[in-house]
């Protein structure tokens, strides 16, 4: 888990590059999980049945991570496609990504350095035009108050970049709010402070 917003692909993105008459197309798209990741993976894989190679790399988690990533050579020589891809990933400022270079030979063999330039060169091709959005990492929280702090408890939400989900006026009010992960400590000192430690903060679900 982590508190941190950052960079995830906004949508599935593709280019193309021709290189001593082999054609390289370079696929990335979001990945949250590594299902997500080899379902992408498979789909590139069998649009593109008849190429000859299908090589791939992911990243699952913030940029950089290296819990959960994921490489394939698909028949390059050892090292040439994988792990030059997913080096590239690794160094993007990208999370959550996955991408496939599928290769159609063209007759000429490139060699060890001209395969590693290449099929790093089409991720990096694909990140430089690749549209992203801000992942912010989120939590939901229940929290308790009585009628006395209801105002106060308005007026700072909006600090803390948090929205109310469902609200509920009995003995005393209850709120589900969805607010940034990040936020959950400061918000919670907060609001102890402003109800004299009345009030009652659960976190009930987190990204």
């Amino acid at each position: 888990m982590t508190h941190a917003r950052y960079s995830i692909p906004a949508a599935t993105h593709r280019v193309e590059d021709e290189i001593k008459r082999s054609r390289f197309i370079t696929t990335v798209a979001h990945a949250p999980t590594v299902e997500s990741a080899r379902t992408f993976i498979g789909a590139v894989s069998q649009e593109f049945t008849d190429a000859t190679h299908n090589c791939w790399a992911y990243v699952v988690g913030p940029p950089g991570s290296t819990s959960q990533i994921g490489m394939s050579d698909d028949g390059e020589p050892h090292g040439t496609a994988g792990r030059p891809m997913l080096n590239v990933l690794l160094h993007s400022g990208v999370g959550d990504i996955a991408a496939v270079v599928t290769r159609y030979f063209g007759g000429t063999l490139l060699g060890t350095g001209g395969l590693v330039k290449a099929y790093s060169g089409g991720v990096q091709l694909a990140l430089s035009t690749l549209p992203v959005v801000e992942l912010v990492p989120s939590a939901e929280l229940t929290v308790v108050v009585d009628y006395a702090s209801i105002t106060p408890l308005q007026r700072v939400l909006p600090e803390y970049e948090a929205k109310v989900l469902e609200q509920e006026f009995a003995v005393d009010a209850t709120y589900r709010i969805k607010l940034p992960l990040e936020q959950v400590a400061p918000f919670s000192a907060r609001l102890t402070e402003l109800t004299s430690g009345q009030a009652l903060v659960e976190v009930t679900a987190h990204d």
